[in-house]
């Protein structure tokens, strides 16, 4: 049985804690140690934390260029397999992680066994000392949640303390900071700057404790993260008072919705200052470079660049982006440009706290980059034509002392990978110094010839993140999007402070996908070590996909890491290849059907077969209406009985509003709604439209498509399924 408690404290630097190592029935304890020297009870007694503290942390990313002051670790329970352990044991990639029915209950402790009708009671954290709670997220999760601050040692039920969350178990990990404003009668609409997707970061800090339980049925869902903040005994903490807390430190929260829903509309302190302004062309093989002519310390506090050229999504994979402080000869950043920003392949639109980019292809960076003596910035010209650079950056005094750390972007790709095949840990960073971890982007190009999430997804895999010579991850993870703050491998775009999906071309999960989360209040600070493996688990075999990502960390100067010098043959944008469709997932049983062999035909307007790169077999057959044209569509069945359609179509800019009859009756989506904006607001995608069921005899069947707002319709392939 898996006992563990954070109560572990180092005799030098009065920290540390316990977290599980299960190997059998035994439990391991172990210790973070961390150097006198790095950590003194002077030290971390400067200032009180306090809720509104942490709220002031929330937007700010200067304090984000500086070693954390006081320290802490950052610690992650959740309801991973508790098979996997280290990386040599058998049962390293073992995936029950709370569907239910888990072999190993996903708990620290099983509190009381369920019997008759009661559900079990376990124990989800116990920490002893001060921290605070800096992230929830959540898949879903039934059953009761109880959250107590401060509360007797070993209780189950501390007599000493009520609870500060006794209820619905995913509305504290997903939905918290809306129940605790609702309650305080505070009324601000804080938009998505404290819960974003299935994450909730509204802060909850805690002077001598932290307990945790869940009841609940264990074949329910009870997917969970709870993201904790562990700092040095000693540390003054004001613990959480939702009753008080919310009405004293209304200002910091109003200050921090602002900016977080704003980033880009509020200018952060100290970004006035002088810095650089370009406007060139670089031809293939050339570069451009700056530096600034007065040395001496000081922060890059935004840097704002556009490229222009007419082959846009291979000028921003092919134009190397490096960043060089102090004179070093490994770059502290090195990346494509494009994906620097978090917004490869192409342009894709978001704005985040620490990056934006806009439509016009204007990308923008907010993260706070100091140097002691000098900074030089590059751009090389990869591709094979000439590339219009325009950018600007505000470059700022800083007073660089023995916290200021080094902004560092690294980025990396793997082309040509079996995935679906077994599972494999795939590297973000491994570093060896001192530094904090605040975040990554992954892009994707997942080349499944699979329609649905359910057979075509990419991320099944979980992050793994070892701290400090851990040999078990103090963060594991429960799948790739869970760490990216979504679920259920969901294909929707989305755009919150700290996380984001700008890109998802189709259909559902395969194509082009672009990730990115930042941690700002969930840094992970490291003395030593870090490593940041996510692993890499297809839900089928899947050959020739390709995996970039970029990893974003602070670190003192002397820190190394693992990045290999980018070559030109790194900097391509993977080609979807041909596919062959596959009746597997989701699409178990489905019959295909290409345009061309639904036999369309068109009233008015024009029809032809068209290449797409998007596409399936790369092309789809296209047709422009005016309102009130239609197009016909003869649709095999084979068998009698409740069948679905799906069409799977382009969405783009410029896209037509259509409804669908079949048979002469009215074919709603599974909405219930008849309308279809075949519609994107940016780049072009490839999608389901998913019709609801109808009862059909085995023959041919017309499908009409009817205009209703012109424009053009792209039709790939519909796939036909008995449900």
């Amino acid at each position: 049985m898996l006992v563990s408690r954070i109560s572990a404290f180092d005799k030098h630097s009065g920290f540390g804690y316990a977290f599980p190592m299960l190997r059998g029935s035994a439990t391991i304890c172990f210790a973070f140690l961390w150097s006198l020297a790095s950590l003194t009870a002077a030290e971390d007694r400067t200032s009180l934390i306090t809720t509104g503290t942490l709220l002031e942390e929330m937007a700010n990313l200067e304090g984000l260029a500086r070693s954390p002051e006081p320290v802490y670790r950052t610690v992650q329970f959740a309801s991973y397999d508790r098979r996997s352990t280290t990386s040599e044991d058998p049962a390293w990639f073992s995936n029950a992680e709370g569907f239910g029915r888990e072999p190993i209950p996903n708990f620290q402790k099983v509190l009381r066994e369920p019997r008759d009708s009661q559900p079990g009671l376990y124990l989800v954290a116990d920490v002893q000392g001060p921290g605070a709670i800096v992230r929830g997220w959540s898949a879903g999760m039934g059953g009761m949640l109880r959250v107590y601050l401060d509360p007797a040692p070993g209780g189950v039920n501390p007599d000493n303390a009520a609870a500060v969350w006794s209820g619905s178990a995913y509305d504290f990990l997903a939905r918290r900071s809306g129940h605790f404003l609702k309650k305080a009668e505070i009324d601000l609409d804080t938009k998505d700057a404290f819960s974003q997707q299935d994450a909730d970061y509204f802060p909850i800090p805690f002077q001598r404790g932290l307990r945790v339980t869940y009841e609940g049925k264990l074949e329910d869902l009870h997917f969970y993260h709870l993201q904790v903040r562990l700092y040095p005994e000693g540390t003054d903490v004001r613990t959480f008072d939702p009753k008080k807390d919310l009405k004293e430190f209304e200002p910091q929260l109003r200050a921090a919705a602002e900016r977080l829903c704003k980033p880009g509309q509020i200018p952060p302190a100290g970004l006035a200052g002088k810095g650089m302004s370009v406007n060139t062309n670089i031809e293939p093989g050339k570069s451009w470079s700056w530096s600034p002519t007065n040395q001496g310390a000081g922060a890059i506090r935004e840097l704002k660049l556009v490229l222009k050229s007419s082959l846009l999504d291979e000028a921003l994979r092919g134009c190397l982006l490096r960043i060089s402080f102090d004179g070093s000869q490994r770059p502290q950043v090195e990346a494509p440009v494009g994906d620097f920003f978090g917004s490869g392949p192409g342009v894709n639109p978001f704005s985040s706290l620490p990056f934006s980019v806009q439509a016009d292809g204007t990308m923008t960076c907010r993260f706070v980059m100091p140097f002691e003596q000098s900074v030089r910035m590059e751009v090389i010209n990869y591709t094979a034509g000439p590339v219009q650079l325009i950018g600007s950056s505000t470059v700022s005094t800083w007073e660089w002392n023995d916290r200021s750390c080094y902004f560092r972007a690294k980025w990396r790709a793997e082309h040509d990978l079996l995935s679906g095949a077994g599972a494999l840990d795939l590297p973000y960073l491994v570093a060896i110094g001192k530094g904090h971890f605040v975040g990554c982007a992954a892009m994707i190009m997942n080349p499944s010839g699979i329609p649905t999430a359910a057979g075509n997804w990419w991320g099944e895999g979980d992050e793994k993140i070892l701290v400090d010579g851990e040999s078990v991850p103090s963060t594991f993870g429960t799948g790739s999007e869970d760490y990216f703050n979504y679920s259920w491998s969901r294909p929707d775009l989305f755009a919150h402070p700290y996380c984001g999906q700008p890109l998802d071309s189709g259909p559902d999960t395969a194509g082009y996908v672009s990730n990115h989360r930042f941690q700002v209040m969930d840094a992970i600070p490291f003395e030593k070590s870090l490593a940041v493996l996510m692993e890499l688990w297809a839900h089928n075999r899947t050959p020739g996909l390709s995996y970039a990502r970029i990893a974003y960390h602070y670190a003192r100067p002397g820190a190394i890491d693992d990045h290999r010098a980018l070559m030109p043959s790194d900097l391509r944008v993977p080609v979807l290849p041909r596919r062959d469709l596959v009746a597997r997932g989701g699409a178990t049983g489905a019959k295909f059907y290409f345009g061309e062999q639904l036999k369309p035909q068109a009233e008015k307007g024009r029809l032809e077969t068209m290449p797409f790169p998007l596409a399936t077999q790369l092309r789809v057959t296209q047709w422009r209406p005016e309102k009130g044209e239609k197009l016909r569509l003869t649709v095999p069945v084979e068998k009698a009985g409740k069948t679905a359609l799906h069409l799977v179509a382009v969405h783009q800019p410029g896209g037509a509003v259509i409804r669908a009859a079949l048979n002469g009756k009215p074919l709603p989506i599974d909405s219930g709604k008849e309308q279809v904006a075949l519609v994107s607001s940016n780049a072009p995608r490839v999608l389901n439209v998913n019709f609801r069921p109808v009862d059909l005899q085995p023959g041919a069947q017309e499908l009409v498509l009817e205009c209703l707002e012109p424009g053009t319709v792209g039709l790939d392939y519909l796939w036909v399924r008995s449900e």
